[in-house]
């Protein structure tokens, strides 16, 4: 079986989909790797060390040739995969729900195209997870964010001096990344609290030393989506938590919104008058940025000002940390690809009746055959 690795073109895209840990990996199950040049420049992963490891490095056209699997981050447009051959595995981060067109040509040039981020949530997929993976960088990653555009300390100090308070920091969403966020923030000293729409969450939040802070006896405190995501409340909750969110930003010097909801624009989790009530100089990073934002007048990408409080558009900040972006992103590819390995054929084989085949398969024999998309 040839695998081919793509350099990402995608505008600010710095990881790779794999690593030379990854090229011996497959090697070792009797693959062949090909890796387009400059594949990991971005992730400081140079040519010669994917040759090093076993993979032969060429331009686009040579890599795709006669691959019967490709691997990228973001998934490309299908004029850039012309020379690929019908029936050859796209594996990566495809976007479907908002790239319609490029799944639609990767039907119609015969692909098989896998969305590694529609992976389900069961237990004998974790490791192949890009989600997760990505998502825990990106919640350390914010609190650094954070950390660098406010202008006080973390942690308490007692100097002889005088005494300098602690940072107070609020999550609000405790998924991977907001959990990560929670223990970065613990961990350089601040006094974090955190909320969440699925009340399982406060004993996580409480495992790490933080502070929950819920809405009590109102309906729709679960929250519990299927495959452990957040779901949609109810107006009454909304209410609610408007109220309590309120009175405890205010109090805030930091605040971390990590909200999704699949397939949805991002909840609306602060107002333009909720920031209002912050005190000058305080941050708050917006994960969910791209999305449509937590924050009111957040911009995608772009740090801006309002009422005195520094607003983070946070665009993808796994890549701001490409190397081990890169790491853990092609150890998900790789773990999964070598869970379907057929050891007989020397290939992939991806039983149709399997839930993570059914779960990301989006195009096959020349067709859109995934229920999600068909669904809208």
């Amino acid at each position: 079986m040839k695998i081919a690795v793509l350099k990402e073109t995608a505008p600010g895209e710095t990881r790779c989909a794999a690593t030379p840990e990854t090229v011996k990996k497959f090697t070792a199950l009797g693959a062949q790797l090909a890796v387009e040049a400059g594949a990991g420049a971005g992730a400081s992963v140079a040519d010669e060390d994917f040759a090093a490891a076993g993979a032969s490095v060429g331009t686009r056209e040579q890599v795709i040739a006669d691959a019967d699997a490709i691997l990228c981050v973001s998934g490309p447009d299908a004029a850039a995969l012309a020379r690929a051959k019908p029936g050859a595995l796209l594996v990566g981060a495809l976007d479907p729900l908002r790239r319609g067109e490029a799944v639609q040509g990767y039907a119609t040039a015969g692909l098989e195209a896998l969305a590694m981020e529609w992976m389900p949530r069961i237990t004998r997929a974790q490791s192949m997870d890009i989600l997760s993976s990505q998502s825990n960088l990106a919640g350390y990653k914010a609190v650094l964010e954070a950390g660098a555009a406010y202008g006080r300390a973390f942690p308490m100090m007692m100097t002889a001096a005088g005494t300098i308070s602690a940072a107070r920091l609020f999550v609000m969403g405790v998924g991977v990344a907001g959990l990560q966020a929670i223990a970065t923030g613990r961990r350089l000293g601040a006094q974090v609290s955190a909320t969440d729409v699925r009340s399982a969450t406060k004993e996580q939040i409480l495992s790490l030393g933080a502070k929950p802070i819920f809405v009590e006896n109102v309906a729709g405190i679960e929250g519990e989506g299927a495959g452990g995501y957040a779901t949609e409340m109810s107006e009454e909750y909304k209410q609610a938590q408007a109220e309590l969110v309120s009175s405890h930003i205010a109090k805030q010097d930091i605040v971390i919104t990590t909200a999704m909801i699949p397939g949805r624009p991002a909840p609306r989790l602060i107002s333009d008058a909720q920031l209002a009530t912050m005190r000058p100089g305080s941050v708050v990073v917006d994960l969910a940025a791209e999305a449509g934002g937590n924050v009111e007048g957040c911009v995608p990408g772009e740090r801006a000002e309002r009422h005195g409080v520094t607003v983070i558009g946070a665009s993808n900040l796994a890549r701001s940390l490409a190397a081990d972006a890169s790491a853990l992103f092609a150890r998900n590819l790789y773990n999964f690809l070598s869970a379907f390995w057929d050891k007989e054929k020397g290939a992939v084989a991806l039983p149709d009746d399997d839930e993570i085949v059914q779960g990301i398969r989006l195009t096959r024999g020349g067709t859109i055959v995934s229920e999600r998309l068909a669904q809208g």
